[in-house]
């Protein structure tokens, strides 16, 4: 172990430090580093010294991450790998160490000899969260002592000290996010949780540990909550995960794992009794929610090799047999993890795609041959494919036809919208929105109470189909999804274009009750199975219409939830409190009658429906730009939100039962 350590010590030392350009752009501009000073900005300071310790364990120099979240806002994080450097740096003269902490683009990920693979310029990462705290320390073991040296707002408040003897090796880091950069400084664990299990699952054999020390020390020696990830299956033990609570076709999983000159490949695969893909594809421990080059080789290989293995075994005889990509993807659940020797390159800031064109060669020719075998050799699982993808094309060919006739024809009418909707008078998509309403009823007031010049109304009749138990065929035969698909303007499905949009904000408005909650969750689950693009564009917004209508004397209030309800008549038995106490005062209250008006109770209204509000009230509480409350739909976690529409909207009755068990208690309010 002694000689492990010392030749890695020897391997990774100053000449490998390369120095690029100062620190003080991060300070001056800490958007273009971190994505922004909010709570996404301030949580990348973490992942930022996090990654520094994966990039050790991607390399097998470190087995042990731990993450603690103290008191007063600190972070501290420690690892187990080689330690940074902290002999003095041929070129600034300066400690290693200091080196990295307080210059830009100072790291080993620049030289290609210490890091095989990187999840980006990680020697950036580690100053920049230097510039951008208040306070930070540095712990170092190395070469048989414990090396310390502390900063204040990125620079250095004393030389780097051999503070005392040490065994093993390692860096810790602590740091104060800076106050004065960051608004409000709120780490959020279930935040920091999600993103280190992702860590560990493409970090096959590395244990992190999350420990939560901010609640002041009710007993003595008080540890924090702890939690710990360790998954020695890696992308295999994230497949499972992924696919719990749900009927999976091959039992036996689809692995893949090939290492290259250029790359490292690890694939997993699984399929299941969904209509829906998931996947999930990563570079170097990088989340790439847009895909890439990795993606589209993954895409071609498995579309060729089940073709070819299809064509080998007699199962496809005919041209219009062979599979399409399209007919691969339902019910596959698939794990891409890509770790490039070389600098990725990634389309925007956000690394949201990978653009190295060489990738897709390297990972299609790894999963080909990797597919090819494990098709020889799982013959009972690879029949069970082949009847899973053989419906998918089947409702493919049956979605097209229903699709021709359903969205080209109405393209080749003029688009004939439906008769139900109520379009606005405005023909330029940017102003218009569309309200989905709940019932004839509400639609009618809806209709009578909108600015027609740039509001429309869709009236959808009842509870529309859970299509997360449905194909595309079947969807398509449900009148009020057709109305919706054609009054929206994208198409769906391959014939989807955002660029078709008709209208910029789409607004689910529905009963404030079990019922329209119903309907809401039934309408979400259509949009992010088959819009999703137009909920992370920002175009899909739930109304907010008040639950109760609150007067006293000639004021009246509206209350959107029962703490609404509570604090606004709060504020009025406060406010008839002080107007009485200043009568008193100034000797008016001489009226009896007069006071005892004031003194008058509250009448408190609950509105059962959209369709008891009037038109007029309507517009005023709900649909006014200038009052109404929308809430904008979003996707934050993507696989969460997956897990739970899977849980609450598909056809396995055990896992919701979990849920609603679960999460009963926390129901403010229960109609029934």
């Amino acid at each position: 172990m002694e000689e492990k350590e010392k030749k890695g010590s020897e391997e990774y030392s100053a000449k490998q430090i390369q120095v690029l350009e100062g620190l003080e752009p991060v300070k001056k501009r800490p958007g273009m580093y971190i994505g922004g000073t909010g709570l996404e900005g301030l949580h990348h300071l973490v992942w930022e010294v996090v990654n520094n310790s994966i990039d050790e364990a991607m390399i097998g120099r470190c087995d042990d991450i731990t993450v603690e979240m103290l008191q007063k806002n600190r972070i501290k994080v420690i690892d187990n790998g080689r330690g940074i450097p902290v002999e003095k740096h041929p070129k600034t003269k300066k400690s290693t160490l200091e080196t990295i902490m307080t210059t830009l683009h100072a790291g080993g990920k620049f030289d290609s000899n210490s890091y095989k693979v990187s999840g980006g310029l990680h020697g950036v990462g580690v100053s920049v969260v230097n510039a951008l705290s208040s306070w930070t320390r540095v712990e170092v073991k190395r070469d048989g002592f414990l090396w310390a040296q502390e900063y204040s707002k990125g620079k250095p408040q004393h030389d780097v000290k051999k503070e005392k003897k040490a065994q093993g090796t390692g860096t810790t880091i602590i740091f104060d996010a800076d106050p004065d950069i960051f608004p409000e400084i709120n780490w959020d664990k279930n935040k920091i949780l999600e993103y280190l299990r992702h860590q560990a699952y493409l970090t096959k054999g590395v244990k992190i540990t999350i420990i939560d020390r901010r609640k002041k020390l009710p007993i003595k020696d008080y540890q924090g909550s702890r939690y710990q990830f360790y998954f020695e299956g890696g992308v295999v033990s994230y497949l499972k995960h992924l696919n719990r609570n749900r009927n999976i076709i091959n039992e036996v999983p689809i692995y893949i794992e090939k290492q290259t000159n250029e790359a490292y490949i690890e694939v997993a695969a699984q399929y299941n009794d969904d209509f829906k893909e998931k996947l999930f594809a990563f570079t170097n421990n990088i989340y790439n929610l847009g895909g890439g080059t990795h993606v589209s080789g993954f895409r071609m290989a498995l579309t060729r090799s089940l073709n070819d293995y299809g064509k080998k075994q007699g199962f496809i005889k005919k041209q219009d047999e062979l599979f399409t990509a399209e007919d691969l993807r339902e019910g596959l659940t698939a794990i891409i993890s890509v770790r490039m020797s070389q600098s990725p390159q990634f389309e925007g800031q956000t690394k949201d795609k990978l653009g190295n064109p060489e990738i897709k060669g390297i990972v299609f020719s790894a999963v080909k041959e990797g597919l090819g075998y494990f098709l020889e050799e799982n013959p009972i699982e690879a029949k069970k494919l082949f009847g899973k993808c053989t419906l998918a094309a089947k409702a493919r060919r049956a979605a097209k036809a229903a699709r021709d006739t359903i969205i080209r024809k109405g393209a080749l009418d003029g688009f004939a919208l439906p008769g139900k909707l109520a379009d606005c008078s405005s023909k330029k998509a940017e102003n218009g929105e569309l309200y989905l309403v709940e019932g004839e009823s509400a639609g009618g007031s809806a209709k009578q109470g909108r600015n027609r010049e740039f509001q429309a109304i869709l009236p959808l009749r009842g509870k529309i189909l859970n299509v997360e138990k449905a194909r595309l065929d079947r969807m398509l035969t449900s009148e009020e999804i057709k109305n919706l698909i054609i009054a929206i303007g994208t198409g769906i499905g391959n014939e989807f274009d955002i660029t078709k949009l008709r209208y910029n904000r789409i607004i689910i408005m529905t009963d404030a009750d079990v019922d329209g909650a119903h309907i809401r969750t039934l309408l979400l689950t259509l949009f992010f199975r088959n819009f999703r693009e137009l909920i992370e564009e920002g175009h899909l917004f739930i109304a907010q219409p008040p639950l109760f209508r609150i007067q006293k004397g000639k004021k009246i209030e509206y209350a959107y939830n029962e703490e609404d309800k509570n604090e606004i008549i709060e504020n009025l038995n406060e406010s008839e409190k002080v107007s009485q106490e200043l009568e008193e005062k100034e000797g008016a209250n001489k009226d009896g009658q007069q006071q005892n008006k004031r003194k008058g109770g509250i009448t408190i209204s609950r509105f059962k429906g959209l369709g008891e509000m009037n038109p007029s009230l309507l517009w005023e509480t709900t649909m006014n730009p200038e009052n109404r409350i929308l809430l904008k739909v979003t996707v934050e976690d993507a696989e969460k939100a997956d897990k739970i529409f899977t849980v609450l909207m598909g056809s396995e009755v055990g896992p919701r039962r979990k849920f609603i068990q679960a999460y009963a208690k926390s129901v403010d309010n229960l109609d029934i």
